[in-house]
Protein backbone atom coordinates (compact mmCIF):
# COMPACT_ATOMS: atom_id res chain seq x y z
CA UNK A 1 0.00 0.00 0.00
CA UNK A 2 1.24 3.52 -0.79
CA UNK A 3 2.61 5.29 2.29
CA UNK A 4 2.28 8.92 3.37
CA UNK A 5 5.11 10.06 1.10
CA UNK A 6 3.50 8.40 -1.91
CA UNK A 7 0.11 9.94 -1.12
CA UNK A 8 1.68 13.37 -0.81
CA UNK A 9 3.61 12.92 -4.06
CA UNK A 10 0.39 12.02 -5.90
CA UNK A 11 -1.36 15.15 -4.65
CA UNK A 12 1.61 17.43 -5.24
CA UNK A 13 2.01 16.16 -8.81
CA UNK A 14 -1.52 17.41 -9.40
CA UNK A 15 -0.68 20.77 -7.88
CA UNK A 16 2.43 21.21 -10.01
CA UNK A 17 0.63 20.47 -13.26
CA UNK A 18 -2.22 22.85 -12.40
CA UNK A 19 -0.09 25.97 -11.98
CA UNK A 20 -0.14 28.90 -9.54
CA UNK A 21 -3.15 30.82 -8.21
CA UNK A 22 -4.17 34.46 -8.35
CA UNK A 23 -7.04 36.53 -6.92
CA UNK A 24 -8.54 36.97 -3.45
CA UNK A 25 -11.89 35.62 -2.18
CA UNK A 26 -13.42 33.41 0.46
CA UNK A 27 -16.49 31.20 0.56
CA UNK A 28 -16.73 29.92 4.16
CA UNK A 29 -19.93 27.99 3.54
CA UNK A 30 -18.29 25.52 1.16
CA UNK A 31 -14.92 25.66 2.89
CA UNK A 32 -13.26 27.39 -0.07
CA UNK A 33 -10.46 29.94 0.06
CA UNK A 34 -8.90 32.02 -2.69
CA UNK A 35 -5.85 34.20 -2.19
CA UNK A 36 -2.64 35.30 -3.89
CA UNK A 37 -0.67 32.26 -2.85
CA UNK A 38 2.04 30.64 -5.00
CA UNK A 39 1.03 27.16 -3.87
CA UNK A 40 -2.69 27.50 -4.63
CA UNK A 41 -4.45 26.48 -7.81
CA UNK A 42 -5.67 28.89 -10.51
CA UNK A 43 -9.34 29.61 -10.87
CA UNK A 44 -10.45 27.35 -13.73
CA UNK A 45 -12.22 28.49 -16.86
CA UNK A 46 -15.62 26.89 -16.37
CA UNK A 47 -17.46 28.44 -19.30
CA UNK A 48 -19.80 25.82 -20.78
CA UNK A 49 -21.71 28.19 -23.07
CA UNK A 50 -20.68 30.71 -25.70
CA UNK A 51 -20.43 34.40 -24.88
CA UNK A 52 -23.67 35.08 -26.79
CA UNK A 53 -25.59 32.30 -25.03
CA UNK A 54 -27.58 32.54 -21.82
CA UNK A 55 -26.08 30.74 -18.84
CA UNK A 56 -28.14 27.60 -18.08
CA UNK A 57 -28.44 28.36 -14.34
CA UNK A 58 -28.37 31.68 -12.51
CA UNK A 59 -25.60 31.46 -9.86
CA UNK A 60 -27.64 33.27 -7.20
CA UNK A 61 -30.60 30.96 -7.77
CA UNK A 62 -28.28 27.95 -7.70
CA UNK A 63 -26.89 28.97 -4.29
CA UNK A 64 -30.36 29.74 -2.93
CA UNK A 65 -31.80 26.37 -3.92
CA UNK A 66 -28.80 24.31 -2.81
CA UNK A 67 -28.72 26.26 0.46
CA UNK A 68 -31.89 24.39 1.42
CA UNK A 69 -29.84 21.24 1.93
CA UNK A 70 -28.82 21.03 5.59
CA UNK A 71 -25.52 19.36 6.45
CA UNK A 72 -23.12 18.78 9.27
CA UNK A 73 -19.94 20.81 9.64
CA UNK A 74 -16.36 19.57 9.83
CA UNK A 75 -12.85 20.94 10.13
CA UNK A 76 -10.31 19.18 7.91
CA UNK A 77 -6.80 19.33 9.38
CA UNK A 78 -3.34 18.16 8.36
CA UNK A 79 0.05 18.12 10.08
CA UNK A 80 2.79 20.48 8.96
CA UNK A 81 4.52 19.12 5.87
CA UNK A 82 8.27 19.56 5.44
CA UNK A 83 9.07 23.26 5.30
CA UNK A 84 5.64 24.36 6.55
CA UNK A 85 5.39 26.68 9.58
CA UNK A 86 2.61 24.69 11.22
CA UNK A 87 -0.49 22.53 10.66
CA UNK A 88 -3.18 23.40 8.16
CA UNK A 89 -6.95 23.28 8.39
CA UNK A 90 -10.21 24.70 7.07
CA UNK A 91 -13.94 24.50 7.83
CA UNK A 92 -15.69 22.16 5.42
CA UNK A 93 -19.39 21.50 4.99
CA UNK A 94 -19.08 19.31 1.88
CA UNK A 95 -18.05 16.04 3.54
CA UNK A 96 -19.55 12.57 3.03
CA UNK A 97 -18.91 8.89 3.57
CA UNK A 98 -18.13 7.15 0.29
CA UNK A 99 -17.31 3.45 0.60
CA UNK A 100 -17.30 0.69 3.20
CA UNK A 101 -15.01 -1.76 1.38
CA UNK A 102 -12.48 -0.22 1.23
CA UNK A 103 -13.31 2.41 3.84
CA UNK A 104 -13.33 5.73 1.96
CA UNK A 105 -14.66 9.22 2.68
CA UNK A 106 -14.69 12.36 0.55
CA UNK A 107 -14.72 16.11 0.88
CA UNK A 108 -14.82 18.97 -1.59
CA UNK A 109 -12.51 21.98 -1.55
CA UNK A 110 -12.17 25.00 -3.84
CA UNK A 111 -9.50 24.59 -6.50
CA UNK A 112 -7.95 27.88 -5.41
CA UNK A 113 -7.95 27.08 -1.69
CA UNK A 114 -4.87 28.22 0.20
CA UNK A 115 -5.20 25.42 2.76
CA UNK A 116 -5.55 22.56 0.30
CA UNK A 117 -1.99 22.68 -1.14
CA UNK A 118 -0.60 22.36 2.39
CA UNK A 119 -2.88 19.39 3.09
CA UNK A 120 -1.89 17.85 -0.25
CA UNK A 121 1.80 18.17 0.58
CA UNK A 122 1.19 16.44 3.92
CA UNK A 123 -0.56 13.57 2.11
CA UNK A 124 -2.80 12.91 5.13
CA UNK A 125 -5.63 14.62 6.99
CA UNK A 126 -8.16 14.28 9.79
CA UNK A 127 -11.84 15.15 9.47
CA UNK A 128 -13.13 16.62 12.74
CA UNK A 129 -16.95 16.53 13.05
CA UNK A 130 -18.05 19.53 15.09
CA UNK A 131 -20.60 19.60 17.90
CA UNK A 132 -23.39 22.13 18.41
CA UNK A 133 -21.23 24.09 20.83
CA UNK A 134 -18.32 24.56 18.42
CA UNK A 135 -19.70 27.32 16.22
CA UNK A 136 -16.89 29.71 17.11
CA UNK A 137 -14.32 27.04 16.29
CA UNK A 138 -15.97 26.62 12.88
CA UNK A 139 -15.82 30.38 12.25
CA UNK A 140 -12.15 30.50 13.22
CA UNK A 141 -11.25 27.81 10.68
CA UNK A 142 -13.42 29.47 8.02
CA UNK A 143 -11.26 32.61 8.14
CA UNK A 144 -8.29 33.18 5.88
CA UNK A 145 -4.97 34.82 6.69
CA UNK A 146 -4.89 34.06 10.42
CA UNK A 147 -3.31 31.47 12.69
CA UNK A 148 -6.31 29.18 12.86
CA UNK A 149 -4.75 26.96 15.53
CA UNK A 150 -4.00 29.78 17.98
CA UNK A 151 -5.55 28.81 21.32
CA UNK A 152 -7.06 25.62 19.88
CA UNK A 153 -6.59 22.39 21.84
CA UNK A 154 -5.69 19.34 19.77
CA UNK A 155 -3.71 16.13 19.86
CA UNK A 156 -2.15 14.03 17.07
CA UNK A 157 -4.50 11.58 15.36
CA UNK A 158 -3.30 8.02 16.04
CA UNK A 159 -2.14 7.03 12.54
CA UNK A 160 -1.34 10.17 10.54
CA UNK A 161 -0.53 12.64 13.32
CA UNK A 162 -3.02 15.15 11.89
CA UNK A 163 -4.51 17.56 14.44
CA UNK A 164 -7.42 15.92 16.24
CA UNK A 165 -9.40 18.80 17.74
CA UNK A 166 -10.57 18.52 21.34
CA UNK A 167 -14.20 17.67 22.15
CA UNK A 168 -15.36 16.95 18.59
CA UNK A 169 -18.35 14.67 17.96
CA UNK A 170 -16.28 12.31 15.79
CA UNK A 171 -12.99 12.13 13.90
CA UNK A 172 -11.77 10.27 10.83
CA UNK A 173 -8.01 9.85 10.31
CA UNK A 174 -7.15 9.45 6.61
CA UNK A 175 -4.54 9.22 3.89
CA UNK A 176 -5.17 10.93 0.55
CA UNK A 177 -6.43 8.18 -1.75
CA UNK A 178 -7.37 10.15 -4.89
CA UNK A 179 -8.07 13.68 -6.12
CA UNK A 180 -10.58 14.43 -8.89
CA UNK A 181 -11.60 17.70 -10.54
CA UNK A 182 -15.20 18.82 -10.18
CA UNK A 183 -15.72 22.19 -11.85
CA UNK A 184 -14.35 24.92 -9.60
CA UNK A 185 -13.75 22.41 -6.79
CA UNK A 186 -11.64 19.34 -6.17
CA UNK A 187 -13.11 16.07 -4.94
CA UNK A 188 -10.68 14.61 -2.41
CA UNK A 189 -11.06 10.93 -1.52
CA UNK A 190 -9.50 9.74 1.72
CA UNK A 191 -8.75 6.18 2.79
CA UNK A 192 -9.74 5.79 6.42
CA UNK A 193 -6.96 4.57 8.70
CA UNK A 194 -8.69 5.14 12.07
CA UNK A 195 -11.87 6.74 13.39
CA UNK A 196 -13.98 7.11 16.50
CA UNK A 197 -16.93 9.01 17.96
CA UNK A 198 -17.46 10.78 21.26
CA UNK A 199 -19.39 9.06 24.02
CA UNK A 200 -22.83 10.37 24.83
CA UNK A 201 -23.71 11.24 21.22
CA UNK A 202 -23.32 15.05 21.46
CA UNK A 203 -25.60 17.19 19.29
CA UNK A 204 -24.02 18.05 15.92
CA UNK A 205 -23.39 21.48 14.46
CA UNK A 206 -25.66 22.02 11.44
CA UNK A 207 -25.32 24.39 8.48
CA UNK A 208 -28.47 25.53 6.67
CA UNK A 209 -29.17 28.55 4.44
CA UNK A 210 -25.96 30.31 5.42
CA UNK A 211 -26.42 29.88 9.17
CA UNK A 212 -25.06 27.56 11.84
CA UNK A 213 -27.54 25.84 14.14
CA UNK A 214 -28.37 22.69 16.06
CA UNK A 215 -30.35 19.54 15.40
CA UNK A 216 -33.78 18.94 16.91
CA UNK A 217 -35.02 15.32 16.50
CA UNK A 218 -38.47 15.05 14.94
CA UNK A 219 -41.29 13.58 16.98
CA UNK A 220 -41.94 10.23 15.27
CA UNK A 221 -44.70 9.11 17.63
CA UNK A 222 -48.18 8.93 16.15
Amino acid sequence: MMGHAGMAATAVRYLRTAGAARGIARDARRGTERAADPGALPRPDLRAVREDERAPVDPAHFRRVLGGFASGVTVVTAPAAEGEPGPAGFACQSFASLSLEPPLISFMVGRSSTSWPRIARAGVFCVNVLTAGQGELCRAFAMSGADKFAGVSYSPAPVTGSPLLADVAAWIDCEIHAVHTGGDHLIVVGRVRALDAAEGEPEPLIFHRGRLGTFTPADTES
